[in-house]
């Protein structure tokens, strides 16, 4: 697979969604990071679902990235909403730093401006829990963004709506179920460092990352930094993995 162009490289924020029907969103706060090979994405309504039964409406995703011309794919190997799809969109950039996305049936247009401060080195690092590797996760920066990713500690079920799964589950459950985390924030323009400025898990919103980040680049950190991340770790820790490329659809991949 190839490296994703550079000027694809760096955080996104989307400023706007208009409908093939004529409907608009400017309120949502979407924010794209994406890296030579890995992208994350984070979508919360406003105001900042805080139920269970708000959180629905919260979407993110993350994976690898392949792009052929004008078309991007995004492989989505980590979903807060099971089986959302397959994800591409046809690129025209405006300006280095403002790309449009449109569906390829004309359904959407979304608007993508490039955060100043993600401008810089791009690092990615992907994790799986040590003792089930199905639970993926990933570690993204981008200049001072960066997003944390984290599957769920509960498995979904395959081609069953998450609504449908959380129903009549009791709240510890519930929780768990919806604790697939994607955390976006600064690396150094925060509050304090590796501040966490929006989650799917509101809970994590205002936090750290980690305590006491290491001062050595992220493709640097030890792994033990690594194996306790977020807000539902697994028990047996994080370990850093190779790319899932085996685990990309055949019939998706761009030639």
């Amino acid at each position: 697979m190839n490296n994703v162009p550079d000027s694809y490289l760096g955080g996104w924020q989307r400023t706007l969604l208009r409908t093939a029907d004529g409907h608009e969103d400017r309120d949502t706060r979407v924010f794209w990071l994406q890296t030579a090979s890995v992208h994350a994405d984070l979508r919360i309504p406003e105001p900042t679902p805080m139920t269970v039964d708000q959180r629905i409406s919260q979407a993110g995703f993350a994976g690898l990235t392949e792009v052929e011309s004008d078309r991007c794919q995004w492989h989505r190997l980590v979903d807060f909403h099971p089986d959302s799809g397959t994800d591409v969109g046809l690129m025209t950039f405006i300006s280095p730093d403002e790309v449009h996305e449109a569906a390829p049936d004309g359904s959407y247009l979304e608007v993508w401006q490039r955060l100043p401060e993600s401008i810089g080195a791009t690092h990615a690092i992907w994790l799986e829990a040590v003792n089930n590797p199905q639970r993926k996760g990933c570690l993204l920066q981008a200049g001072d963004c960066f997003m944390f990713v984290a599957d769920r500690p509960t498995p979904a079920r395959k081609g069953v709506p998450l609504r449908t799964q959380i129903t009549g589950l009791g709240a510890d459950q519930a929780e768990f179920m919806m604790g697939c985390e994607f955390s976006f924030g600064r690396v150094s323009g925060g509050d304090m460092p590796w501040e966490i400025t929006l989650s799917s898990l509101p809970g994590r919103t205002g936090r750290c990352l980690l305590l006491d980040p290491p001062e050595a680049s992220l493709s640097q950190w030890p792994v033990e930094r690594l194996a306790t991340l977020g807000g539902y770790p697994p028990s047996s820790g994080w370990q850093c993995a190779p790319l899932p490329l085996s685990s990309l659809p055949e019939k998706e991949v761009i030639r």
